[in-house]
């Protein structure tokens, strides 16, 4: 059966709630200080040449702010943007759609661009590089293929799995920006603006308290905001405190690191079933009922970050941090294994 998480529970308004805490200009950014001047300098030489901007790849790992860039962008160039993703674009007609519709120096967002389709990314290939878009209007002998002339548009692409991205694809973008995690003390500013922005009363200790445990991602901070808020309204005087947050976060069982349930299931997974390994992603998938796809792209880059786990060309290995984390003793079959104590 699989395991829920805390992290990617969506509620109703969720969305809602984490765009009205989005900063929608670049200085209001906090982090990614070399992804934040790169774009400044080239959105200040199109401004200066009255061109669009060249078309942006952004990668990195989910809840990062790659949406968020993309909404910046287009605030920045004072344009419309317009809103998709890789798997909502299953036809070349869903893309003529979006593209016809562009007006110069408007930014189309394409989010998880890995999962478009083969035959919509070769699609789009002209319409990046020379604006311009080959299409069919019907199919079987008598269609007819019409060249479409389009306006000068970026497109502003997000992607957790940039190595899925085919070279010629990855080649027509002019900035490619990779995101990093984010420290403590930068998600604990994006807490206190959070935080005063939802008129939420809280104190220093308590802000780095959720910093401490948000694993490097302000949508976690943001989410983990709310809930500790819900808890601090229901079960105290809706101020935060250190002791609020960590009974909250208790509750939740995110631990001091911020591994959740499925955190903790991956690494029991490996561990106990494979003895730590090497095991491969299909297994542990298998084992915890869970899609490969969710391990890959939500689960292991954390635990791929603080060095609780390392990939090598026989499969995952869990480190002699994860084993200390649980209070497990590592077994004798996986003392001599290579790169487990590198």
């Amino acid at each position: 059966m699989a395991i829920e998480r805390v992290f990617s529970q969506r509620l109703p308004d969720e969305e809602r709630y984490l765009s009205a805490l989005r900063p929608t200009r670049l200085d209001e950014c906090i982090g990614q200080e070399v992804v934040r001047q790169q774009l400044r300098i080239a959105l200040e030489a199109a401004r200066k040449r009255g061109e669009p901007l060249d078309h942006v790849l952004l990668d990195g790992p989910p809840g990062l702010g790659k949406t968020t860039l993309a909404h910046v962008i287009a605030n920045e160039l004072g344009t419309t943007i317009r809103v998709t993703s890789g798997p909502a674009v299953t036809r070349q007609g869903d893309l003529m759609m979006l593209l016809t519709q562009m007006d110069t120096g408007d930014v189309l967002f394409i989010d998880e661009v890995h999962r478009l389709s083969k035959v919509v990314e070769e699609f789009l290939y002209p319409a990046l590089e020379d604006f311009r878009v080959d299409y069919t209007t019907e199919s079987g002998i008598g269609g007819r293929v019409v060249n479409f002339a389009l306006k000068r548009f970026t497109l502003v692409a997000a992607t957790t799995r940039a190595g899925m991205l085919s070279p010629a694809l990855r080649d027509r973008f002019g900035l490619l920006l990779h995101l990093d995690y984010y420290s403590e003390e930068q998600l604990a500013r994006i807490v206190r603006r959070s935080a005063d922005l939802l008129k939420v009363r809280a104190d220093d200790i308590a802000l780095r308290r959720l910093a401490a445990r948000s694993r490097g991602t302000p949508r976690i901070v943001n989410r983990l905001l709310r809930r500790v808020r819900d808890y601090a309204e229901v079960c105290g005087d809706g101020t935060l405190n250190a002791a609020v947050v960590d009974a909250a976060l208790d509750i939740l069982q995110i631990d001091q690191l911020g591994l959740d349930n499925l955190d903790r299931a991956y690494l029991h997974a490996l561990i106990r079933h494979y003895d730590g390994g090497p095991a491969g992603i299909e297994a542990i998938a298998a084992t915890m009922g869970h899609e490969r796809d969710t391990l890959e792209d939500v689960v292991e880059p954390y635990l791929l970050q603080i060095g609780f786990v390392i990939r090598t060309p026989r499969g995952r290995l869990a480190r002699p941090a994860a084993y200390a984390h649980l209070g497990l003793t590592i077994p004798a079959s996986a003392r001599d294994e290579p790169g487990l104590f590198e």
